[in-house]
């Protein structure tokens, strides 16, 4: 195998299949299995769940993960907080031309591992080599596919005094990935949280009946994704400013830098919104797993109607939360 991927690689020719056979299927598939164009997938009477993502992180490799494993754990998380059991990914690879095959190999290990601890099958994929410049590194695109379980999910019937949870702390990914570009001349002793939730998820829909709605905070941080459930269903929440979960030096980076953590991405955290009744157990349940083990709850929804997010100040005051606004830093995911 050649040190570094050339043009030829994406012509479909002899090293075409070679890149696949000895990169792509050693990983992820059965070599004995015929090579069709499309893959032949079980699932009866079920009602399935679908979503596709792209992902151009900068750098690749970042202190806790790496542009793979991202990529496995961010569609799986797309499924899990939808109340899916994750079951197939397929995967789309556009690589730079002279891009080093020992990192190519070292990304798709990232995949298959990641695969292999979530339960999901890599089931069909693509490669595109694009000319030197035209990208940068590599990109990865995926879809994947899950169901849904009869009787389990969330309800998507909220009542005023549902309790906010969030999984663990805020930000870690976004300063972890900005620290790794080395542009800022910054030290962080900091890991991305770049993880698979479907098996803490898979738990709580299970071990409980009032989750409302779930969602994963990734680009736009936990603020807006709860701005964006506020208007979509019409509530008005407030979360309280001391009850978010931040790593000191994560807060230390923002009072550096002027960044604010609840527009940090993450990429190992789940939002749930809960019965109150439930929000004990769901702690519980959370706290049993290293992914969830700083599970809190932030904060309830007051009433219905508006479309709010509101944040309680130390003081006791109320500031209103918007969306992100333009971007902190890109290339994030």
């Amino acid at each position: 195998m050649e040190k570094y991927i050339s043009l030829a690689h994406g012509d479909g020719g002899e090293l075409s299949h070679r890149l696949i056979r000895e990169i792509f299927v050693e990983a992820f598939g059965d070599g004995n299995a015929a090579m069709f164009d499309a893959a032949s997938l079980n699932i009866t009477g079920s009602k399935i769940a679908v979503t596709t993502d792209s992902f151009v992180i900068k750098p690749i490799f970042f202190p806790g993960g790496s542009i793979g494993k991202l990529a496995v754990a961010g569609t799986v998380n797309d499924l899990s907080v939808s109340g899916a059991m994750p079951l197939y990914l397929t995967c789309g690879f556009v690589i730079e031309e002279g891009f080093s095959i020992s990192d190519l190999k070292r990304i798709v290990s990232d995949m298959a591992n990641e695969a292999k601890k979530t339960g999901v099958t890599i089931v069909a994929g693509d490669t595109k080599v694009v000319e030197r410049g035209s990208a940068d590194g590599v990109y990865i695109n995926t879809t994947g596919i899950g169901i849904y379980e009869q009787g389990i999910g969330c309800s998507l019937e909220f009542e005023e005094g549902d309790a906010i949870v969030v999984s663990g702390t805020i930000g870690d990914h976004g300063i972890a990935v900005l620290a790794a570009r080395g542009e800022l001349g910054i030290t962080v002793p900091t890991k991305s949280d770049c993880a698979s939730l479907n098996q803490m998820l898979s738990e709580v829909l299970t071990s409980t009946n009032g989750v409302r709605i779930m969602r994963d905070p990734t680009r736009g941080g936990l603020a807006t994704t709860l701005v964006e459930i506020a208007e979509d269903f019409h509530l008005t929440m407030k979360i309280n400013e001391s009850s978010l979960p931040v790593k000191e030096e994560v807060h230390g980076v923002c009072d550096l830098l002027g960044f604010d953590p609840l527009y940090l991405a993450n990429e190992g955290k789940a939002i749930i919104i809960v019965a109150n009744k439930d929000k004990d157990r769901v702690i519980e349940i959370l706290r049993g797993f290293p992914e969830g083990h700083d599970a809190v709850v932030i904060g309830s929804i007051i009433g219905k109607g508006k479309g709010q997010l509101l944040l309680e100040t130390p003081l006791g005051s109320n500031r209103l939360l918007n969306r992100l606004s333009g971007t902190m830093f890109p290339r994030i995911c």
